[in-house]
């Protein structure tokens, strides 16, 4: 019975065996004719490209020009050390041997090769950047026990002027996973050099370039046995600058001459052209190009001095005396005073029960407008900023620029503060009490600004009351010669009706009874205004202790000729205890671009007062004056009673 049953279904599993094979045989025809011909060209490519490579061209960055085309940043050859993983058996032997040839960090080279291990494993990763002869030399002689180690010859940015205008230039970097990751950079490889600051950063699409390639055809073990051709990489595109180089040097040399670090700015009033801008100290760029160690780095970083800091567009501090500017236009502008509405010093005023000094002593009398802006007298802009009250302050402070983002093309700039009742409800939760506006109205308190938005105030101020957009780039050339730009959106004009009253009276303070005669140019009729700003309060700084740096800034703030200014700006000087020591820093910046204008030879710095002269070499009028003339007695301010 059970051998009937068998002989029964023998045919069945015939059938199934038979149906199996057929489906099976129908599986490996399909899946052959899928692979051969339906896939064949792309298999094809593929086989092909296993022995093609295209292996980049590194393409150099944009040349940057001065206005006058002086070459600030150029290009030079370097030679990199790079790693090839795909010709490497062992790569951390590999690393090891590279780092005990060159002297480099094992540590460094690891980190380099992790940081690219998302890049096709025949593509070079750079672990040394600008190889000496030396490191060069002793790889080449161990050529052969290091089959994936190169060197390659590459186009790396150079600083001919070293550290000057670094803040304003800024410097190159391999582009970190951070930038990738942004859609900026969505063209860009990992391993790529572009801007990490300055305009180097702001204008990386455009000075980038594009790479080119070098088609080559490899064995089985990676290594080249010909080469298909090349694509040449396009340059970056050129730029010219708005900057004066020589100014920027004036001012910078200025610094180091005098002793002191900050920042100074200079624009076209008209175009919002920004002629220099500097901040000291600062670094030298070429230590990035070449790829800054990780101890230099480090060192910068942790510098008291914080050399990395933009402080033109970065820092924020109490402006001093040069805000009475702004509360001088407010005041004019709505009205609560005319430009010969007088108020009386006596050497102070009390407000809200409080006694406010004034920085002289005896006071100044009775003062109109430019009167109180020549002398600086505290007193006056009290009760002026009393009668506005601190929104009105606001409404024209930020009109003028200050606590306002002032649209430079540089990266990172800060944004001061212009404080007012909304604000600090907003900020506190508490209301705004009308003696804080007293403080303000003399740049203290709570107010802070940056060294940019008060060269915006100063060239809008200057050109009649048009707020300018400051900007760095004047001409690009695309291939064709330079095509000049056009100045950048955002100019407005604030329609002021009294800015000639501001004018005179600032033109008083240079050339008249003022603080600021040490920025005076005989002929050019310079206007400007000195401020000194706390850094902490004097019952602050009685207990204060450390080697912390408590002395007041100096401000000045300038522009010139007088009747049609052709340069505005500010000077900073940190911890230069009053402002009028600020004011031959911008007196050499402005006496070298009239030079520059006029086709005269540029001028030099004068010695200093104390300076041994040769005997019969007299000294200039100007220093004769600055040896002689005395500055205010300083007051104790009770608060305010800043010195001017």
């Amino acid at each position: 019975m059970l051998v009937n049953e068998e002989r029964l279904n023998l045919p069945l599993r015939l059938r199934v065996l038979q149906w199996s094979f057929a489906v099976a045989f129908l599986v490996l025809a399909t899946a052959f004719w899928y692979f051969q011909i339906a896939r064949h060209q792309q298999f094809l490519e593929m086989a092909e490209n296993n022995h093609q490579r295209a292996l980049p061209l590194a393409a150099p960055r944009g040349v940057l020009f001065d206005r006058g085309g002086t070459v600030l940043v150029e290009n030079r050859f370097a030679f990199n050390i790079s790693i090839v993983r795909e010709q490497t058996n062992d790569l951390e032997r590999t690393a090891h041997a590279v780092a005990q040839l060159t002297g480099a960090s094992v540590e460094a080279i690891l980190e380099a090769l992790d940081r690219n291990k998302r890049l096709p494993a025949y593509r070079p990763i750079v672990v040394l950047r600008d190889a000496t002869e030396a490191q060069i030399a002793s790889v080449a002689a161990h050529r052969l026990e290091l089959p994936g180690v190169i060197v390659e010859k590459v186009p790396t940015r150079r600083y001919p002027t070293n550290s000057m205008a670094a803040h304003l230039i800024g410097y190159v970097g391999e582009v970190t996973d951070a930038q990738l990751a942004r859609p900026e950079y969505k063209d860009v490889q990992g391993g790529a050099i572009v801007g990490q600051a300055g305009v180097e950063q702001t204008y990386n699409p455009l000075l980038m370039g594009a790479d080119g390639a070098r088609h080559v055809i490899v064995n089985s073990r990676g290594r080249e046995i010909d080469v298909l051709g090349e694509e040449d990489p396009i340059e970056g595109r050129r730029l010219q600058l708005t900057i004066d180089g020589d100014v920027q040097r004036a001012a910078e040399e200025a610094f180091r001459h005098y002793g002191f670090r900050g920042a100074a700015i200079a624009l076209a009033p008209s175009s919002g052209e920004v002629l220099a801008l500097s901040s000291l100290p600062a670094y030298d760029p070429n230590a990035f190009a070449a790829g800054i160690g990780r101890e230099e780095w480090n060192g910068l970083l942790t510098d008291p001095l914080r050399p990395l800091n933009n402080r033109a567009i970065q820092g924020r501090y109490s402006p001093g005396s040069t805000f009475k500017i702004a509360v001088a236009v407010a005041g004019l502008e709505e009205g609560v005073v005319t430009p010969e509405t007088r108020v009386f010093c006596s050497g102070g005023a009390t407000f809200y029960g409080r006694y406010f000094k004034c920085h002289k002593a005896g006071g100044h009398g009775s003062v109109a407008m430019r009167e109180a802006l020549e002398k600086s007298c505290n007193v006056y802009f009290y009760t002026l900023g009393n009668m506005l009250g601190v929104d009105r302050i606001h409404k024209w402070a930020t009109a003028l620029g200050l606590g306002e983002m002032s649209g430079v093309d540089l990266p990172h700039e800060t944004r001061g503060i212009m404080p007012s009742t909304a604000w600090k409800k907003q900020r506190t939760g508490e209301k705004w009490y009308a003696g804080e506006t007293i403080s303000v109205s003399i740049g203290q308190g709570q107010v802070s600004v940056t060294p940019i938005s008060l060269a915006v105030m100063m060239a809008s101020v200057a050109n009649g009351g048009t707020r300018i957009v400051p900007h760095m780039v004047r001409a690009i050339d695309n291939g064709k010669g330079w095509e000049q730009l056009p100045p950048p959106e955002g100019q407005k004009d604030l329609g002021l009706s009294h800015v000639d009253v501001v004018r005179e009276g600032l033109w008083m303070v240079v050339n008249g009874a003022g603080t600021g005669g040490r920025g005076r140019i005989v002929g050019y009729d310079v206007g400007g205004k000195t401020g000194t700003a706390q850094v902490i309060s004097n019952q602050g700084k009685a207990r204060a202790r450390g080697d912390r740096d408590l002395r007041d800034h100096g401000w000045f703030v300038f522009f010139a000729p007088a009747k049609n200014p052709t340069i505005a700006g500010v000077v900073f000087a940190e911890h230069a205890e009053h402002g009028y020591f600020a004011a031959p820093i911008a007196k050499y910046m402005m006496e070298t671009w009239f030079a520059k204008q006029e086709g005269r030879p540029l001028p030099t710095l004068p010695p200093l007062p104390g300076t041994p002269v040769p005997p019969g070499v007299p000294l200039p009028a100007e220093v004769v004056a600055a040896q002689h003339r005395a500055p205010s007695t300083p007051v104790t301010p009770t608060p305010g009673g800043v010195e001017p």
